[in-house]
C-alpha cells in the first residue's frame, strides 16, 4: 500500500484526465471514431504511439510518487495527459482505470533465448533453443487459469484511490492479436526460419501446425472461463487504432464471444517473401485464427501491397495496415474505401535533422496518393526522437494542418 502522498498525487492526476474526459470534444472524437471504423469517416484521423520514445518524452525521472506500483500508475496517468497536451492528434481520454484479470499460464514449455545487445537499447540477437523437428515435442500448449483473489485485490485497491474519480473497470482479455512468426522465430531464429521455408518446409509446417492447434485450444480455454472482454471501445487494436463501432455489439456484462469482438494478426517478420510463400507459411494458418472474430485486422511493418488479394480476403477484414516501405499508391489503389487504410508515417523524420518541409511535402503526398480511403495515420515504432522531446508537438501539428487542408471533400463529398 502507498503513502498518502502517493495517493493524493494520483488523484490529482486522476481528476484531470477526468475532467478532459468529460470534455465535448471527447464524445465528438468517440463519433468520429465510430464513424471510421465503420467506414463512414468523413476524413483522416491520426494517432500517435511514441513507444521506445517514451522515455524521453516521459522519463521516469519526471514522476513525483514513491511506492514502485504508484509510479507505475502515475506514469499512466501522465501518459495520457502528455498526449492530450502535447499531440495534436485524434486521441479519446476516457473516465476510466482497467484492472485486468489476475490470469495465469503455465507456459509454452520452451522460452526463447536471445544474445543481449552491447547497450541498453540496442539490438539483441536470436539464439535458437529449436534445433530438430524433435524439439517441437518439447512445446507444450499453455493452460489457463484466474487468481480471484488477485483481481479482487487489485480492484479493491484502485476503487479505493480512483473510484469517486474514474470508473474501474474489470477486463480479461480484450486485445487479440495474434503473432505467429514473432513467437516462432523467438525460439527457431529469423535465418534459420527463411531456410527452413527453402530446405526444409515440412518442419516450419508442423510447427506452425502446433503453434494454430495450440492458440485454438487458448481461445478455447478463454471461453469456458468467461475471459473476453468487449473491446468495442477504446481498446488498442490490431498495431494502431481502436475499437469503437457500432458494427459489433457485445453483451453489457458476462462473456462475450468472439463474433462480437476485434481480433489481429501479423507476420512482419516475412516482409521478405513472396506473396505465394507468404500465402503458404502464414495467411493459411493465421486465417484460421481470424475465422471465429467479428472484426479483424491484418499487418504490421511488412509491405503488403503486393499481397493485397489475400489479406483482403481474410474473414471480417476490417483494419489493414500500411507500412512506410509500401507502395502506398499501389496499395491505396487496391484497399480504395473497403477497408480502412491504417498508414504508419516514416517514423526516422524525427530523427536526425528533423527538417519540417520534408515532413510536410511528405504527409501532403500521402494524403493526396491516399484521398478517398478510409486513413488512420499512426505515427509509431519512434524508438527515440534523439531527446527533442517538441519534435512530437512540431510533426503532430504539421500533420494535422495537412488533414485538415485535405479534408473538405476527402470522401468525394
Amino acid at each position: 500500500m502507498y503513502s498518502n502522498h502517493d495517493r493524493d498525487i494520483l488523484r490529482s492526476l486522476a481528476e484531470e484526465v477526468a475532467t478532459i474526459a468529460a470534455s465535448p470534444e471527447m464524445a465528438a472524437r468517440r463519433e468520429r471514431w465510430t464513424r471510421h471504423n465503420d467506414l463512414d469517416s468523413p476524413a483522416p484521423l491520426l494517432l500517435v504511439f511514441p513507444e521506445g520514445a517514451w522515455a524521453e518524452l516521459l522519463p521516469h525521472t519526471a514522476l513525483s510518487c514513491e511506492d514502485d506500483q504508484a509510479r507505475h500508475w502515475e506514469w499512466d496517468l501522465r501518459s495520457r495527459l502528455y498526449t492530450h497536451e502535447h499531440f495534436h492528434a485524434d486521441h479519446v481520454v476516457e473516465a476510466e482505470w482497467v484492472v485486468h484479470r489476475a490470469i495465469r499460464s503455465t507456459g509454452w514449455g520452451l522460452a526463447p533465448r536471445q544474445r543481449p545487445a552491447p547497450s541498453s537499447r540496442g539490438a539483441w540477437a536470436f539464439d535458437p533453443v529449436v534445433s530438430t523437428p524433435a524439439d517441437l515435442d518439447r512445446l507444450t500448449t499453455p493452460q489457463l487459469s484466474v487468481d480471484d483473489a488477485a483481481t479482487a485485490a487489485a480492484v479493491e485497491l484502485a476503487e479505493s484511490t480512483f473510484g469517486d474519480l474514474l470508473t474501474v473497470r474489470t477486463v480479461g482479455l480484450a486485445h487479440v492479436s495474434y503473432h505467429l512468426y514473432y513467437q516462432w522465430t523467438a525460439l527457431r531464429g529469423l535465418e534459420q526460419t527463411y531456410e527452413d521455408m527453402v530446405a526444409d518446409p515440412e518442419f516450419l509446417h508442423a510447427a506452425l501446425r502446433r503453434l494454430t492447434d495450440a492458440h485454438h485450444d487458448l481461445r478455447r480455454q478463454a471461453e469456458a472461463l468467461g475471459l473476453y472482454s468487449p473491446n468495442n471501445n477504446n481498446t488498442y487494436q490490431a498495431t494502431g487504432g481502436n475499437g469503437y463501432t457500432a458494427t459489433l455489439d457485445p453483451p453489457a456484462t458476462g462473456p462475450v464471444p468472439t463474433q462480437q469482438m476485434w481480433a489481429s494478426a501479423e507476420s512482419q517478420e516475412l516482409d521478405p517473401v513472396s506473396p505465394a510463400m507468404h500465402r503458404e507459411f502464414a495467411l493459411q494458418y493465421e486465417a484460421e485464427l481470424l475465422a471465429p472474430w467479428g472484426l479483424t485486422g491484418y499487418g504490421c511493418c511488412e509491405r503488403l501491397h503486393n499481397k493485397l488479394a489475400d489479406v483482403c480476403a481474410l474473414s471480417g477484414m476490417r483494419r489493414i495496415s500500411m507500412s512506410p516501405f509500401c507502395d502506398l499508391p499501389t496499395a491505396a489503389a487496391q484497399v480504395a474505401d473497403r477497408f480502412i487504410f491504417s498508414f504508419k508515417p516514416q517514423p526516422s523524420h524525427l530523427v536526425g535533422a528533423f527538417d519540417e518541409r520534408v515532413v510536410r511535402e511528405y504527409l501532403r503526398e500521402a494524403l493526396a496518393v491516399c484521398r478517398g480511403t478510409v486513413l488512420e495515420m499512426i505515427l509509431k515504432d519512434t524508438h527515440t526522437c534523439d531527446g527533442r522531446p517538441e519534435r512530437f508537438d512540431r510533426w503532430t501539428r504539421i500533420c494535422r494542418e495537412e488533414i485538415d487542408a485535405a479534408s473538405p471533400g476527402w470522401r468525394g463529398a
